[in-house]
């Protein structure tokens, strides 16, 4: 039995020391805020609930495999329903697609949406199937490196599955003609706050994911999710400090870890210099040391190799990858229902291509955005007083503070009711109040870096491999969370604390640390 201390109360974070005190270990689990569960928390106001965070589960088989570990099922902590249609898609000339649930019957709308294009997307779903199978026994199953893929001895046709060296946008023009259908498949990129004509085509796996394991809303809100992990932290022993800063990862010896050596890129192991500098002994909050054998960061990894353990060449390894998109999030309480609404909707922009250069060239943001409006009370009318609506509107911006974009906040949130208005979806005349959160506002909620909301982003055809790693670079110190290998978003970083748990056994029965 070791000590362990995780630093942040994220996902990913709560995923892996629920992982860890069910396997035997003395877990503390340090938050700096006052609540736990990172983004994937809720604002109430009035009588209406808002969503900060993810608004969609997939995989919740990932959350059921964490539940079964802790001893418990996930049905006895909270309660799914499929969403159908997964989302609505409404399309700068008017036209509008609703992704069903069903393949077969998505591949039917898809058929009566653009004829000839269903074959088309059921060819494109059959691959995604492929894909998919083959990220899980080669990229999913562990770390991200050499020694761990041929450990787990990945195929070169597994390897190929993803289509690697193509972008998504690229992936998209291989299966469809309609431009509005490889405009639909583009948009998965913002799924992990990335560019479609940068991010590898890998990530074009999500709609089979959304269509053959199920789109899935938890009642009460994602964030009831939130409550049953903090749940399992009770039921496992996990002690628990919010409004706890860890200022410092500490060596043995008491000293700053020094993180001077970034290690074989990808690797996360220390490079051949590091003879004599220990390894993670504990860290510091708030003036006290805390011992531990293992330190686990589930900290935006920008953030550990900036301040709790320094690493130049760290730094300038992730400053290359450059900070996924960020958001800008208006949440409006709504007098009646807006008809036409499902849970899920977007509002494509007519020039895709513009707005992403927009916000990753030109670092602005998007002049004609798309739009994601959620309305959760098509769902559960218990997300707004009876008979109104929470309406949760995001656009994807750069990563970057709000004072460079030359418009404010108040005239950007405008922007987008009137474009939702041109769209058939006038709210105006019925807002009760509006909240907004700005890039800024997430880098102060969440410690992230400029505010990006995944970290690192996927931009590039080799973008896997150039996340940091779950070994940092120090023995006995480990990374998780969305800003490192596998990546953001629910099922991703419950992953990652499988693969993290992982390492900690192995590496712990073989004596690295």
């Amino acid at each position: 039995m070791s000590d362990v201390v995780v630093i942040g109360g994220g996902v990913g974070s709560m995923a892996t020391a629920i992982r860890l005190a069910a396997r035997g270990h003395r877990v503390q689990l340090f938050e700096r805020r006052h609540e736990l569960g990172g983004k994937l928390t809720e604002l109430r106001r009035a009588g209406f609930t808002f969503g900060l965070g993810p608004s969609l589960l997939t995989l919740p088989d990932l959350f059921g495999a964490l539940a079964a570990e802790a001893g418990r099922k996930l049905d006895e902590l909270v309660t799914l329903t499929e969403v159908d249609p997964v989302c609505r898609y409404h399309f700068p000339d008017g036209s509008v697609l609703d992704a069903r649930s069903d393949p077969g019957a998505m591949a039917a709308e898809v058929e009566r949406f653009s004829p000839g294009q269903g074959r088309a997307w059921q060819r494109y779903f059959e691959w995604g199937e492929r894909c998919w199978a083959a990220s899980e026994r080669a990229f999913l199953a562990g770390p991200l490196d050499l020694p761990g893929l041929a450990r787990r001895q990945a195929s070169l046709p597994d390897l190929f599955a993803s289509a690697p060296g193509q972008t998504l946008a690229g992936l998209a023009r291989r299966f469809f003609t309609d431009p509005r259908l490889i405009q639909y498949v583009c948009r998965y990129a913002t799924y992990s706050g990335s560019s479609p004509y940068r991010a590898p085509a890998a990530v074009g796996c999500i709609p089979y994911l959304e269509h053959a394991r199920g789109a899935w809303y938890v009642e009460g809100g994602l964030a009831r999710l939130r409550d049953a992990l903090a749940r399992l932290l009770a039921e496992t022993g996990v002690v628990v400090h919010t409004g706890a800063t860890v200022s410092q990862v500490l060596t043995t010896d008491g000293h700053l870890a020094p993180g001077r050596a970034a290690g074989r890129p990808g690797s996360g192991w220390p490079g051949r210099g590091w003879p004599g500098r220990g390894r993670a002994g504990g860290v510091l909050v708030a003036g006290e040391r805390v011992p531990a054998d293992v330190v686990v960061c589930g900290a935006d990894s920008a953030r550990l190799y900036r301040d709790l353990s320094p690493s130049r060449p760290m730094r300038r390894r992730i400053a290359r990858i450059g900070p996924s998109s960020s958001g800008f999030l208006v949440l409006a309480g709504v007098r009646g229902r807006t008809s036409g609404l499902a849970h899920h909707n977007v509002i494509f922009s007519p020039d895709y291509r513009g707005e992403f250069a927009d916000i990753f060239d030109r670092r602005r943001p998007p002049a004609d955005p798309t739009i994601y409006v959620g309305c959760p009370a098509a769902e559960d009318a218990g997300t707004a007083p009876p008979g109104h609506e929470s309406l949760t509107l995001l656009v994807n911006v750069p990563a970057a503070s709000p004072r460079g974009w030359g418009r404010s906040a108040a005239d950007y949130r405008e922007l987008l009711l009137d474009k939702l208005a041109a769209a058939g979806v006038g709210v105006r005349g019925r807002v009760l109040f509006t909240e907004t959160l700005t890039p800024a506002d997430f880098e102060r909620r969440y410690d992230g870096w400029l505010g990006s909301i995944y970290g690192t982003s996927h931009n590039g055809r080799l973008a896997p491999f150039r996340r940091p790693g779950n070994r940092g670079p120090l023995a006995g110190l480990y990374l998780v969370g969305g800003s490192v290998h596998p990546g953001g978003g629910l099922p991703l970083v419950v992953i990652g604390s499988r693969i993290v748990a992982d390492l900690i056994t192995e590496d712990l029965a073989t004596g690295r640390i």
